[in-house]
């Protein structure tokens, strides 16, 4: 008996002495094995610097918002949580996140080498709740060859759209492909950025008016341009990729695929799936204006960094000034195509991250800077829609009424009977209206 106590003492004894107690927990929600590599990499790095142990951790994003509410409970949350924009108000409201810490390192990091748009949808009172780390924008994709050879402005607005889908439809060109499949999200997003591009704010109390009836009767005209059918994410870029149409609405997850560096998604312009023609002939608009909102919008997914209220407050304030500053790009470039800087620079070069960001490299099968694909123009350009990016909900603190009515998808499904002809807009705004009330 005595032997086996011994024996069970010592396996014990070194299992503790050959486990590395981190000194702080991170929670991710980039969680596919290349990309958790790379924080791992990222979190040697750090400890190499500062002696401050990290464990990774990944969590599923659907599983996020559950997890973190059953470890407030237990006062068990992790030191820092990488999360999406959804949770920055509500886990801020709920104590789930120490505002004042996280505002103390965007101060320290410098406010005004953030993108306005990611602060400004991460303010509670006149406080950030959250640390911006990394975005995306909805982008207008066009045919920048064809609008200058057409004399025709970018797509900029409504009105330079309109004109365009006028002049460069034809028996061979689709003058758009607008999303008209309503129970995909690819669907919601679309209709969010072209109805917040007018002004319209589905959770603003009163009936939506004027900007709605003018915001859908744009949706409706590019729609006509397109080809039948329902349409999502996969006909728009195949169409566009063919060189079928000359303007879609994508994520800048197709910058590579532009650039023939994907072989499970190649253009078809011409006979050489790996040419990067197409790339070159293609122009980015990400903030869209209507005549109801003339400074217009950009519809931007942004994920934040936010240390909790259980944290070590300093050595997960030290992880993060650490990897939104000497590990900044490291940071970006756990996915370059779909993570732009939020953070241009610090004081020594305002776009030192950004110009670093845009050298690296993406793609799939095949890999290449950004700059070696695209025009320093375009790389600002998208860039800078970070600037005005927008969400509906989010200065009102109410994301998760938003969320409600798009995830409800009535919103597409009204789009698509006006669309359609089965009802006019007038109709189409007192439907939308009238659902809007049920969420009030």
């Amino acid at each position: 008996m005595f032997k086996k106590t011994l024996i069970l003492l010592s396996a014990v004894a070194f299992f503790i002495n050959n486990v590395a107690f981190a000194d702080i927990k991170f929670w991710t929600t980039e969680t596919q094995p290349a990309r958790m590599a790379k924080q791992e990499d990222m979190a040697k790095a750090f400890e190499a610097k500062t002696g401050i142990a990290v464990e990774v951790i990944p969590i599923d994003e659907k599983e996020l918002g559950k997890r973190a509410t059953a470890a407030a409970a237990a006062g068990d949350l992790p030191d820092v949580i990488y999360h999406t924009l959804q949770y920055v108000l509500p886990w801020a409201e709920a104590g789930i996140l120490d505002v004042d810490a996280n505002n103390d390192v965007v101060k320290e990091l410098g406010k005004k080498t953030f993108a306005p748009g990611a602060l400004k949808m991460a303010k509670k009172g006149n406080k950030i709740a959250a640390v911006p780390v990394d975005g995306w924008t909805q982008m207008i994709v066009y045919r920048k060859d064809l609008f200058k050879k057409a004399g025709l402005e970018p797509p900029t607005s409504y009105e330079n759209i309109v004109k365009a889908v006028e002049v460069l439809s034809s028996d061979d060109m689709f003058g758009f492909v607008a999303a008209t499949k309503t129970d995909e999200n690819f669907m919601s997003q679309v209709l969010e950025h072209v109805l917040l591009a007018n002004g319209v704010n589905i959770v603003k109390k009163g009936n939506q008016g004027w900007k709605l009836k003018r915001a859908l009767e744009f949706y409706k005209t590019i729609a006509k341009a397109s080809p039948p059918g329902e349409l999502y994410w996969k006909q728009s870029r195949e169409l566009y990729f063919a060189g079928k149409t000359p303007m879609i609405i994508w994520s800048p997850f197709i910058m590579d695929e532009l650039a023939g560096l994907r072989d499970s998604a190649p253009p078809t312009i011409n006979d050489d799936p790996t040419s990067s023609e197409l790339a070159s002939k293609t122009g980015f608009i990400t903030n869209l204006s209507g005549p109801g909102n003339k400074s217009g919008a950009a519809w931007a997914d942004v994920r934040y960094f936010g240390i909790t209220a259980d944290a070590d407050t300093d050595e997960a304030k030290q992880f993060i000034m650490y990897s939104m500053d000497e590990g900044y790009t490291s940071t970006l470039s756990i996915a370059p195509e779909g993570k732009f800087p939020v953070r241009r620079g610090n004081s020594t070069d305002p776009e030192a991250f950004t110009k670093a960001w845009s050298k690296l490299p993406v793609g799939v099968d095949r890999k290449a800077a950004l700059t070696d694909l695209y025009s320093a123009d375009v790389i600002n350009n998208i860039v800078a829609g970070l600037d005005t990016a927008s969400r509906w909900g989010v200065k009102e603190g109410k994301l998760s009424k938003a969320s409600k009515i798009i995830n409800s998808q009535f919103l597409n499904r009204i789009t698509r009977l006006y669309i359609d002809d089965q009802i006019d807009v007038d109709e189409a705004v007192d439907m939308i209206n009238k659902a809007l009330k049920q969420f009030n």
